[in-house]
């Protein structure tokens, strides 16, 4: 069974774009990290909600590998925990890598089901000019890859803490690649 572990996490009540690392988070099963903006049924983030509120929220966690912030250091970025606007950063667990509907074993209590890529927007750009362009990079075949990281919603909470193990869980075959949500 794959594993890792949490490196950090984080949350914020307000819309900003990083967020602030916490001792602890307490993930609340169908609707992400209490008191976090972007906890809920429904779509919390702003440009989704101004499409249609009444959308499920596919975006309730979300988590960071944290050997991307390896490789933007290698590219004259320095990104810390929660800068990006992530919940949870993880540590040798190979996030990207994960076929849609995994389950991440968050500690003792906490269930979540990988629902897709985070699409970077131009946001990131603002936090730090140039950065959009180093979260993204090419396959083999000339396809887009994302690497900002992934969502995910909750199946079970609790609470999460830095130095959580977290165990992953695949469903069956044949898996979905992740696509942007």
């Amino acid at each position: 069974m794959e594993q890792g572990r949490v490196l950090s996490v984080a949350s914020d009540g307000d819309h900003r774009f990083s967020k602030r690392p916490r001792a602890e988070i307490r993930i609340l099963a169908g609707l992400g990290v209490e008191g976090d903006a972007h906890q809920g049924e429904t779509v919390r983030h702003r440009s989704r909600v101004a499409r249609d509120p009444t959308q499920p929220n596919l975006r309730q966690v979300h988590l960071i590998h944290a050997e991307l912030f390896e490789e933007l250091s290698g590219k004259g970025f320095e990104v810390a925990p929660g800068d990006l606007g992530e919940n949870v950063t993880t540590l040798g667990l190979d996030l990207l890598a994960l076929p849609t509907g995994a389950r991440l074993r968050l500690g003792a209590d906490v269930v979540l089901e990988v629902t897709g890529l985070r699409n970077p927007c131009a946001q990131i750009d603002a936090f730090r000019k140039g950065l959009m362009a180093a979260t993204l990079d090419k396959g083999p075949d000339g396809e887009l890859l994302r690497k900002a990281g992934v969502m995910a919603i909750v199946h079970s909470g609790g609470t999460v803490r830095p130095g959580d193990p977290i165990l992953v869980e695949r469903p069956p075959v044949p898996h979905r690649p992740l696509a942007p949500v």
